[in-house]
């Protein structure tokens, strides 16, 4: 019982926390439903939640906002789905417009050269998997080496710390990866 009551103080407190934040950046919190790590991927610092959103985007729409560390699949009628993420590092972030163009089930990842020569500790190849970096989904942004990921560092979202792919927990990429398609536009502001 004592397990369950402070469980559920938890989950109001994580929930406040997560409206005050949406309501400082201008945006309404409806339905918080935080992560729930049964990827592997562990729970998001930063819960899933549906918004208010006033952005002049189409429905189905991706729009990854480097600043906040936040991307937003919007849903039409002035909502959208907000998801935490982690981003580029100093050097790394980038701007543009983008369709995902392949989408992949507990992807493969060979790291590009440009990363090997600065960190040639990493393996040349690696199976898709639990230990994986680029978690349970990935979506493939345009002809970029950039992509839209799971991870296997789940702390790191909210954190400015990769080459230029968003990652997400590994829950929230697979339920962002169960609403689009390839051929879904993704705009990727970097302000």
């Amino acid at each position: 019982m004592i397990r369950f009551l402070a469980a559920t103080v938890a989950t109001m407190v994580a929930a406040t926390i997560g409206a005050s934040s949406a309501s400082a950046a201008g945006m309404v919190d409806f339905t918080g439903t935080s992560s729930t790590g049964y990827l592997g991927g562990g729970a998001s610092p930063i819960p899933r939640a549906t918004v208010m959103y006033n952005g002049n985007y189409a429905p189905g729409t991706v729009v990854v906002n480097t600043a906040e560390r936040r991307l937003y699949l919007v849903l039409g009628n002035g909502q959208a789905l907000r998801y935490g993420i982690g981003v580029g590092r100093d050097g790394f972030r980038w701007g543009g417009v983008h369709k995902i163009t392949a989408k992949k089930e507990w992807p493969e990842w060979t790291p590009p050269s440009q990363m090997l020569a600065r960190r040639p500790d990493l393996p040349r190849h690696m199976k898709g998997g639990i230990e994986n970096p680029l978690g349970a989904r990935a979506m493939y942004l345009g002809s970029t080496l950039y992509r839209i990921h799971g991870s296997n560092e789940p702390e790191t979202i909210g954190q400015a710390v990769s080459s230029g792919c968003f990652r997400m927990t590994n829950d929230d990429v697979t339920d962002l990866y169960s609403r689009v398609n390839v051929g879904t536009t993704v705009v990727v502001l970097n302000n």
